[in-house]
């Protein structure tokens, strides 16, 4: 160790990259769970919160909530906002409250006026308050007037913070906060509109939230609420926290394994570099265990640095995002250490390095002193004896049950390890095939593509190397980019063309004749569709309760609160028969119902199988008649579930309705919109582009991240390509003083080498490309039944990536070797 960190550059810098990467991934990932669970009951807006869709909670059922502890309560739709002054609209996300909210945190307001103020009723006009964003799309100061629904409001602040936002999930409008006398007055409540009701409770300090859910379960059993906890108060931003967490500790983990051949290349280099040393102790008469032993310690004290570094890194991570992050996410954050993060991030660490380390130690413990005293050659082509080989596969075992058992979905997990271990595989006998072909490829009269070729197949090439190295951070990002590229492409392309122009929501069932006249002339040759619609939780599979069922997490969202259903006396649309037959036109028998096939497979459903839905505070119990396949990726109107006509016979509902403009122009779009505010004003227009401009702004940033990811798995590769190359410098050495001695020019043997990277770069690229490419597939078409798209952009990137990477290094490298002097190298052959 007393010559300093030289030649272990890579080996700490590869290490700290991965170890880094893991450590600010759980890191940040622990300081947004903390503020989210912190912050519970702000973000739930109670101690425990009950929600009803469609109907206001009877007086039984608000006595029962009363009796629990303070109550609040408010509704949550969407409607159109027209300012008073133009004729621009938007759509907005409408919250009205009473005059209890908020039970816990604050509204922060633009105005220095309470909420309660703001919101009152002054000269006949109820106010509001409303995001930056709403007055930013429709032009709008305070002290404008708007009209929603029925009622002129007057917009009276704008709204800074919303305490409970995040509880209220994915929002791809701009919020309107008004009174709940404000929303009586729109009269935008009809019977069967999409509406929400939300009562949050503050419970005294000595109650138990578990025991107010468990005495709701027992006394309201058929209210069909949902009921949420504040320990629970946003699932679906913590599901997604933690699925994303968990893509990119794999991903960081990918990076540390892909690393790890670095380490191995690092510790064969430094061993190389001790031949003479570790030839003298053997001369010695020292055994080979006490070789091991020696430089065993030396690399778990470099290891150590390596990972300190790391951890040093991942701890900072979560001061540097909790700025960017609160931008983003209202959640209040504290930054601080988190030692069980910094604790896996350590053990993957150790594990990684010692697993890599000990096949090039257990090649060394056998090399005889004389060979090590000859200096020509190299410990590459010796295998480790079994137990190093045991004691490694054993360690990477650990550190892939570990990825496992940590990981919130196994399956992706599972998944994830297995295509890495069978990625290395192939890329071993991708490079075997290449040195295949480079050893089968007839005779050239190039002197320089000769000895490119002969340096492919020779033994200690750096064919091994070279397409270990790179092969696996080039796929990642092939994989990564062409995913994305193919989501952005449907989303913004293909499926924006197929998709209708515009939904309609809230429109009264006894409103759909006279809408379609209206549509008729507005937008004269479009095409209108329109189907009931009521909104129900599943309550019961089969008889059993839907909490008392494990069910996969890919079909848990069908169970999780409520969602639209409809009933049909046709097949729908887009949908096609998979199992079972449809109910006549003039069906009266018993409940029947149509479920989506798979959804139905991932919940283990079958024809014949009972499912019992709560609409309206009512449990209704249906058979499964039949299964089908639909096309969900059309954005045409369908649903898990259709019911027979007669299932909902005599509930109030409304319809949802999609309009195909047949001259599809901004001027269409407005003439449509415009005519809907003067003779269905509390119909809801919602522009099928807004709504997928909103999920491209969406995926947009989470690409950021996931590139982000895919960087630190290619610069591992980087790292580890040039740590490969800087290991075959020995051997290149004594080749090139050969060469050189036989006649050879300095520029034969860089157009010799030039060529021989470029060979290799190539073939890794191909490789990538093929392999990034299948898994993508894989992602899109099977997980994500989405249309695949081979990007030619990312293969010409990729492809150019490698062989500048390859090429740059290599004669960087190469260079360096073509400047040693002959005499003391040909004293050692």
């Amino acid at each position: 160790m007393r010559g300093g960190l030289s030649g272990f550059f890579i080996f700490l810098a590869c290490l700290t990259l991965g170890v880094a990467s893991i450590a600010a991934v759980n890191s940040v990932s622990q300081m947004m769970s903390d503020g989210i669970a912190r912050e519970g009951r702000s973000i739930l807006g109670g101690d425990v919160r009950f929600s009803l869709p469609q109907r206001q909670a009877t007086a039984d059922e608000r006595a029962f909530l009363a009796g629990a502890g303070a109550v609040s309560e408010s509704s949550a739709l969407r409607s159109m906002v027209r300012p008073v002054a133009n004729e621009g609209q938007s759509i907005a996300e409408i919250k009205a409250v009473d005059g209890a909210y908020p039970l816990y945190g604050e509204v922060r307001l633009s105005e220095d006026v309470p909420l309660a103020a703001a919101l009152e009723e002054r000269d006949g006009v109820y106010g509001a308050v409303a995001a930056a964003e709403l007055f930013s799309r429709l032009g709008l100061q305070i002290g404008d007037r708007v009209r929603v629904g029925e009622a002129e409001l007057e917009m009276r602040a704008v709204l800074d913070h919303e305490p409970d936002l995040l509880s209220d999930g994915f929002a791809f409008a701009p919020r309107l906060m008004i009174g709940l006398p404000a929303l009586e007055a729109a009269q935008l409540v009809q019977p069967g509109s999409l509406v929400e009701f939300d009562y949050k409770v503050r419970l005294p300090d000595d109650v138990p939230v578990a025991s107010i859910i468990q005495a709701a379960e027992a006394q309201q059993a058929d209210a069909g609420w949902s009921v949420r906890g504040y320990d629970r108060a946003a699932p679906a931003l913590q599901r997604n926290i933690e699925r994303f967490s968990q893509f990119l500790t794999l991903v960081g983990l990918t990076a540390l394994v892909v690393g790890g051949v670095g380490i191995a290349n690092a510790v064969n280099a430094y061993l190389e570099g001790k031949r003479n040393v570790i030839a003298t102790f053997k001369s010695l008469g020292a055994g080979g265990n006490f070789v091991v032993s020696i430089y065993l310690l030396q690399i778990f004290i470099l290891a150590t640095i390596g990972v300190a570094c790391g951890l040093a890194l991942g701890a900072v991570a979560p001061f540097v995002a909790a700025r960017f992050l609160e931008a983003a996410i209202p959640v209040a954050t504290q930054p601080s250490v988190y030692p069980f993060a910094l604790l896996i991030a350590t053990v993957f660490g150790y594990l990684t390095a010692l697993a890599f380390a000990l096949l090039p130690l257990g090649r060394t413990r056998d090399v005889p002193a004389a060979a090590l005293f000859r200096q020509t050659g190299s410990n590459a082509g010796l295998l480790a004896q079994w137990p190093f080989l045991l004691a490694s596969l054993v360690l990477i075992g650990i550190v892939c049950a570990m990825a496992i058992v940590m990981a919130d979905d196994r399956r992706i997990a599972v998944t994830f390890v297995a295509a890495t271990a069978v990625a290395f595989v192939i890329l071993r006998l991708v490079a075997q095939i290449i040195r295949m072909l480079a050893r089968r490829a007839p005779r050239v009269h190039s002197t320089s593509l000769r000895l490119a070729i002969g340096n492919i197949h020779r033994p200690g090439a750096l064919t091994n190397s070279v397409v270990l190295s790179l092969g696996l951070g080039l796929t990642l990002l092939v994989a990564l980019a062409t995913i994305d590229n193919n989501i952005r492409s449907e989303i913004g392309g293909s499926l924006a063309e197929r998709a209708p122009d515009f939904f309609f929501v809230d429109l009264q069932f006894d409103q759909t004749e006279a809408f379609a006249e209206e549509m008729a002339v507005l937008a004269p040759g479009s095409q209108l569709e329109s189907v009931p619609m009521l909104r129900g939780r599943i309550v019961e599979l089969n008889g059993v309760n839907v909490r008392d069922l494990e069910v996969p997490q890919e079909a848990a969202w069908v169970l999780r609160g409520d969602r639209g259903l409809t009933f049909s006396s046709e097949l729908p649309g887009n949908s096609t028969l998979s199992q079972g037959t449809w109910w006549p036109q003039d069906y009266t028998g018993e409940n029947l119902v149509s479920f989506a096939a798979r959804e139905a497979e991932q919940l283990g459903l079958k024809p014949g199988d009972s499912v019992t839905v709560n609409v309206l505070g009512r449990n209704i119990t249906a058979r499964i008649a039949n299964l089908r396949q639909v096309e969900w990726e059309s954005l045409a109107i369908n649903f898990v579930m259709v019911f027979s006509p007669n299932s909902f016979a005599g509930a109030p509902y409304s319809s949802l309705a999609t309009l195909h403009l047949q001259n599809d122009t901004p001027e269409a779009e407005q003439t449509v919109l415009s005519g809907l505010a003067e003779s269905f004003p509390a119909v809801t227009a919602v522009r099928v582009r807004d709504a997928l401009d909103a999920v491209n702004n969406l995926i947009a940033q989470l690409a950021i991240a996931i590139r982000a990811a895919a960087a630190v798995a290619l610069l591992a590769s980087v790292l580890v390509l040039s740590g490969a190359l800087a290991a075959g410098n020995r051997g290149r050495v004594h080749d090139a003083v050969v060469l050189k001695t036989l006649g050879a020019t300095r520029t034969t043997l860089i157009r010799a080498y030039a060529t021989e990277y470029m060979l290799l770069g190539l073939g890794t690229a191909v490789f990538a490309i093929a392999a990034g490419s299948l898994a993508s597939s894989f992602v899109v078409a099977t997980i994500m039944q989405l249309p695949f798209r081979f990007d030619w952009t990312v293969a010409l990137v990729t492809l150019a990536l490698s062989l500048v990477l390859t090429i740059g290094f290599g004669l960087a490298g190469t260079w360096r070797v073509l400047g040693q002097r002959s005499a003391p190298v040909l004293r050692t052959v």
